[in-house]
């Protein structure tokens, strides 16, 4: 679906130039570009999770090529690919954990820090429960999830780092990151 990922990069980079929020950009062009994918704009209809794949690497390509924080577009970038698919019926939870998983796969993938990657993908998911009215909890779990999967694919220098910058993250459940890195409920 490389004209998604074509697509994405092309609507952020001339946003880009000009965006004063990042955040809010990436997620205004992740939702818009879910809903055409998935809905089968101009043609070409994509499962979900593809295209929240997608659209998130197309997102991360797109704002490391312009020197942009890529950590704060992938904050924009999950939370829109979640509002997205909330809006066409597709499962917002499965949809977190595939754009944590792609978020830190690409992000490591133009040199970028992997961890801060998870913990921008997690709060992304967060964040979006709030727009989306849906469980925080299960979007960050499954964000968690995401990340800590790609990041071991990745290998185990970046599982570590990973998982040590969720469990450092002021701005995260601790107690929903401890219970996933520990398998302990307390």
């Amino acid at each position: 679906m490389s004209n998604l990922i074509d697509d994405v990069k092309t609507s952020l980079t001339s946003l880009i130039s000009g965006a004063g929020d990042i955040v809010e950009e990436t997620q205004k062009v992740a939702k818009e570009n879910i809903e055409r994918a998935v809905q089968g704009v101009e043609g070409v209809t994509t499962s979900g999770t593809q295209a929240a794949s997608d659209i998130v690497t197309g997102g991360v390509e797109a704002l490391s090529n312009a020197g942009s924080s890529v950590t704060s577009g992938v904050v924009g970038l999950v939370r829109g690919v979640i509002d997205g698919a909330k809006e066409v019926g597709i499962d917002a939870t499965e949809v977190a954990g595939e754009a944590a998983s792609t978020a830190v796969k690409t992000v490591s993938g133009v040199g970028g820090d992997a961890g801060e990657a998870a913990v921008s993908a997690v709060q992304g998911a967060i964040n979006a429960a709030g727009d989306i009215g849906g469980n925080a909890a299960a979007l960050a779990i499954s964000a968690v999830t995401g990340a800590l999967k790609a990041a071991d694919e990745i290998g185990s220098d970046a599982g570590s780092l990973v998982r040590k910058a969720l469990l450092n993250a002021a701005a995260l459940p601790h107690d929903v990151i401890d219970a996933l890195l520990t398998g302990k409920t307390e």
